[in-house]
């Protein structure tokens, strides 16, 4: 389990953002505006343990965060919203792997997968899996460290 806690509130505007959900608003006044998300610089910001965290750590609590941010009320994220978020926010990582075997058989797991969603645990494990086999991460390896 990854821990989240979705406020009441939270869960409310969550259903409230997803098409043909059944949390309509239950006033007859005009529809409530959705509120601004906030940037995950701002929500790493407010985490006082993170202040002077590691640039590890800060890569992980914004992985953690992206996660929430994307999942539902039960902490769990959707397949076709798990592939959008490698699309957008994962791109450099699996751009050029689309042809290698390893990519798609990672695909075709998660098509298979026996849920519908993922926990953050197989999210973090689907991200890792990624990072290692990407062409990006060669080079990183390359990058000079000392001039």
């Amino acid at each position: 389990m990854c821990g989240c806690t979705h406020s009441t509130q939270d869960r409310a505007l969550h259903l409230e953002a997803e098409p043909g959900s059944s949390a309509a608003p239950t006033s007859t006044s005009a529809p409530k505006k959705m509120p601004k998300r906030i940037s995950i610089s701002k929500q790493l910001a407010s985490i006082k343990a993170l202040g002077k965290g590691s640039d590890l750590e800060k890569a992980i609590a914004t992985a953690a965060l992206i996660f929430r941010n994307s999942s539902d009320t039960d902490c769990k994220l959707e397949k076709a919203t798990a592939k959008n978020l490698l699309q957008t926010q994962f791109r450099n990582f699996t751009e050029g792997q689309e042809t290698k075997p390893k990519y798609k058989d990672l695909l075709s797991e998660l098509d298979e997968h026996a849920e519908n969603k993922l926990d953050f645990e197989d999210f973090m494990i689907l991200l890792l899996s990624i990072t290692v086999m990407s062409d990006l991460l060669q080079t990183i390896w390359n990058v000079k460290m000392t001039k």
